[in-house]
């Protein structure tokens, strides 16, 4: 059995649905055709000091012009010219427009306004009386002198310059070295409020428009956007370099936050002539010129295709561009029509990149692709239900992949991937919901803090949840409408037998945090069920009205069969086949016996699929103090028969909290040595199956494979000294492939000698040596060298203002730089940190209440289980 989805009809509920008696997602979203629920302002008097815009004008479309400049100024500056007009209509009567700009300078009208304003269609516009910029809130406010006519149209025109800044936000600069000579990028990152820093908009997710394109650039330079190239004619101007000035077509209607623009040199790729969707793939001449762009081209077409046939409608715009920037944020963003990338996201390269590396190209892809049909055509309302944008692409991108590429089982590792990340944070009792009310979700830094494993995991595990539940093909008859337009709820279908409606099943999934952990006495056949949280002492930061529980599906089998609503006390038995339901499982310590036994005896009867969730379940449930941490220990006896790839990735995952609390003990030599134990018979394995390591994949050169370069690289490292660091350091610089740099760049932490790491911290900060999107990862990986962990929490404390203590990033950064706290001196670093930063007027920094409550956890826990983990290692190893 399974259970279903969500939605509060409070904020409205929105369900696709394939046919009258089919039951599918209610999902708060909103569409181009509904209108704005409004949400009552903070102030309503001075509404400019509110962050949600007011419901009474509408946008309906936007001509804007852009020219960056690719060379400094005299000021030592890359600045962006620009003029925009914007068409409204006015949807309640107001004297008052308000519009988002960030970071704009405007060039004053002659009666000294930012604006100038005028009637469409006949209609008449009020005199400007006053404007101003509200930086907190990040509005254009102009205010009229006579209120504006519901019903009309109006059109609001600025001009204005901004610095084409290496902030990776907004319209920034992304720089990279060709032969010698630095190259400039004018390139964005829209989402999600920073399509303001570009031109003013209305830059809301439901507030969507059509976007007319016209960008001023070099000859030498080609210029994209979301829309086709239209026509481009060269001009000159006094004293300037001619220019080449290209429209594009106009965009489908669509949110601000989608907007996309590029001028570069890059050069491209594409599909044949005759192919139904033009798809070009960009980035620097080198690298397209060595074929990396290649594997990406072939498969999106392929991917495309499934979501056409997945979605039962068609991709709707003439062309997909992707393309691989120097410098990215994020790992990649949806634009319709121009999808922007990391290079390492979208660039492969057969000679130089591993498996790994092709897997998370296609996921990538995969993800960005099913934006364009869920999050680009139907858009949530508001981002307090970002979740249904990036769940859902979570989700089905992993079926874009498998039906690209079959062989790699993507629908089973998305267990390990995502269900298992958001099992983790979900665990924690300062988690949070998936949607959260409109009203907690207001300014740009609530908005960026949504972009966590919660949204994107866990949003992808419920929603996997529900279509195991469902079943796939229910699930997918139930998206494939061919529009997006219709919408109610059905709570009945003789097919699926349901405890309660969607929505009140759904709604506790959704609306409240955490996950179930379900405990099964075999002996006597009860079920209970109760809110899992990693720390059994913590209690959740917020109440639920559901007190924590929740509809849960349970599917079993019994000695490797599956079976319907039976109990036996002589038989194991093992529930949430497959994973098929986003809880945990517990059992009588019998059937734990029983489990284990089989797993010794033979564990191929388990699925492996179940056979890693039992590792995960048994450590996080021992971790919680529900069963003793030997029963955990005891999963793993058989782990020397294991030869699939899962079990073992789940083990590595739960045994590195072991590795990380009890590396400074005696205790660390011992798991050492068990571990090495495990581990022997899966080398053997591998060496017989290859001839005593004599037959070599065809595909093999003189260099090091692709798949081993990660730990061959970190390991030389770790074994050499400053010669072998330089070396390093020097091909990292050179690489002319992203996935290649990134391994170079992790290995460069491997060494252990403590100066070398201090200098890589302090070349962490310096964009010329390395990218501001590498920075963080770098003092990670830092952080998890034992050598280096104190260098790099030095280094955190020494930088907190240049970072930003209250920036999610900083935030993340303090939880990776600290997560193997567990001493006292460590906890007393924290709260020291906490006094300083709230004394210098930091406020609250992000993370750092997290991570004491986790060291004053780890702590304990260490307390707790060092002496009978040490124990059970000792007669083990006996």
């Amino acid at each position: 059995m399974g259970k279903v989805f969500y939605i509060s009809r409070r904020t409205g509920i929105v369900v696709i649905v394939a046919a009258a008696a089919v039951i599918i997602i209610a999902l708060t979203v909103v569409y181009a055709q509904k209108s704005r629920n409004e949400v009552k302002p903070v102030n309503d008097t001075e509404v400019w000091k509110n962050y949600r815009l007011p419901t009474s004008l509408a946008p309906v479309y936007y001509n804007v012009t852009l020219w960056p400049r690719l060379v400094m100024d005299a000021n030592g500056m890359y600045i962006f010219t620009g003029h925009s007009g914007a068409a409204f209509t006015c949807v309640n009567e107001t004297d008052l427009i308000l519009i988002h700009s960030n970071k704009l300078n405007f060039t004053l009208t002659r009666g000294g306004h930012h604006a100038m304003l005028r009637g469409l269609s006949g209609a008449k516009a009020p005199a400007i009386k006053k404007t101003w910029l509200e930086v907190e809130t990040q509005y254009l406010v102009v205010q009229l002198s006579e209120k504006l006519q519901v019903g009309s149209t109006y059109w609001l025109y600025t001009e204005f310059r901004g610095e084409l800044a290496d902030d990776l936000h907004g319209f920034y600069r992304s720089e990279y070295v060709e032969d010698g000579v630095k190259k400039v990028v004018a390139t964005t990152q829209m989402e999600p409020t920073d399509a303001r820093k570009a031109f003013p908009c209305f830059d809301e997710p439901a507030m969507k428009a059509v976007f007319h394109m016209t960008l001023i650039h070099p000859l030498d330079t080609v210029a994209l956007a979301n829309g086709m190239e239209t026509g481009s004619w060269t001009f000159l101007t006094i004293l300037v370099l001619p220019k080449k000035s290209t429209q594009f077509e106009p965009t489908e209607k669509m949110s601000t936050y989608l907007l996309a623009f590029v001028v570069s040199d890059f050069i491209s790729i594409k599909t044949p002539a005759e192919a139904k969707v033009l798809i070009r793939i960009y980035a620097r001449r080198k690298a397209i010129e060595a074929g990396q762009g290649e594997y990406a081209l072939n498969i999106t077409g392929r991917i495309l295709d499934f979501f056409q046939n997945y979605y039962n409608s068609k991709y709707p715009l003439r062309k997909s561009d992707q393309i691989a920037l120097p410098d990215f944020s994020a790992g990649a963003m949806e634009n319709w029509g121009l999808i922007t990338y990391r290079e390492a996201a979208l660039l492969y390269d057969p000679s130089m990149s591993s498996n790994g590396d092709k897997e998370a190209v296609s996921t990538v892809i995969s993800h960005e692709l099913a934006h364009m049909w869920f999050g680009n055509l139907v858009t949530m309302k508001w981002w307090n239900d970002l979740w249904l944008n990036e769940g859902f692409a979570t989700y089905v991108s992993y079926l874009g992949v498998n039906d690209a590429q079959p062989t790699w089982n993507m629908k089973d590792l998305m267990v390990l991937e995502e269900v298992h990340k958001a099992f983790a944070v979900d665990a924690l009792p300062y988690s949070h919901p998936l949607s959260s009310r409109e009203e907690e979700v207001n300014t740009p830094t609530q908005i960026n803090a949504l972009f966590n494993s919660i949204t994107y995991s866990k949003g992808a595990a419920v929603l996997r949840m529900l279509s195991g539940f469902l079943s796939e093909p229910v699930f997918v008859s139930g998206l494939s409408v061919g529009h997006f337009e219709t919408y109610t709820v059905v709570d009945s279908d003789p097919a699926v037998k349901l405890p309660a409606s969607v929505t009140e099943i759904m709604n506790r999934w959704i609306l409240q945090m955490g996950y179930p952990v379900v405990t099964i006495d075999t002996q006597t056949g009860r079920i209970s069920q109760k809110h899992f949280l990693l720390d059994s002492e913590s209690e959740p930061d917020r109440p639920s009205v559901y007190n924590y529980q929740w509809f849960v599906p349970i599917k079993w089998m019994k000695s490797g069969t599956a079976m319907g609503q039976h109990w036996t006390n002589s038989e194991w038995v093992l529930a949430n086949v497959n994973v098929s339901g986003f809880y945990r499982v517990n059992y009588d310590s019998q059937n734990w016996q029983r489990l284990i036994s089989q797993l010794t005896s033979d564990h191929s009867v388990i699925p492996v699929i179940n056979r890693a969730q039992i590792v995960d379940d048994v450590f996080n449930l021992a971790r919680a103090k529900i069963i003793n941490i030997t029963v955990a220990l005891s999963a793993t006896r058989y782990l020397s028969e294991e030869r699939e790839y899962m079990p073992w990735g789940s083990t590595i995952k739960n045994l590195d909290y072991f590795f990380q609390m009890f590396h400074r003990t005696e205790v660390y030599g011992a798991m050492e040595e068990y571990l090495r134990g495990k581990v022997q018979p899966l080398f053997n394995y591998f060496k017989t199956i290859t001839a005593d390591w004599t037959e070599i994949p065809s595909s093999h050169t003189d260099q090091i494979h692709p798949n081993l370069k990660m730990p061959v690289y970190c390991n030389a490292i770790a074994a050499g000294g400053v010669e072998e660091w330089e070396f390093g350091w020097k091909m990292y610089k050179n690489s002319s492939s992203a996935t290649e740099a990134d391994k170079l760049m992790y290995a460069l932490s491997c060494t252990k000698t403590p100066w070398l790491l201090k200098r890589y911290l302090d070349y962490a900060f310096d964009p010329d040596l390395i990218r501001k999107q590498d920075a963080p990862f770098v003092i990670v990986y830092i952080a998890n060298n034992v050598v280096g962990q104190s260098l790099a929490w030095d280094f955190i404390r020494e930088h907190v203002f240049e970072y930003g203590g209250s920036s999610p990033l900083f935030g993340r950064l303090i939880l990776s730089v600290t997560n193997r706290f567990s001493t006292e001196l460590e906890l007393n670093q924290l709260q020291q940190f906490k006094k300083e930063t709230a004394a210098a007027g930091f406020g609250s920094v992000l993370g750092l209440d997290q991570a004491i409550e986790t060291t004053k956890a780890n702590m304990k826990w260490v307390a707790e289980n060092k002496e009978q983990v040490m124990r059970w290692l000792s007669e083990e190893l006996a």
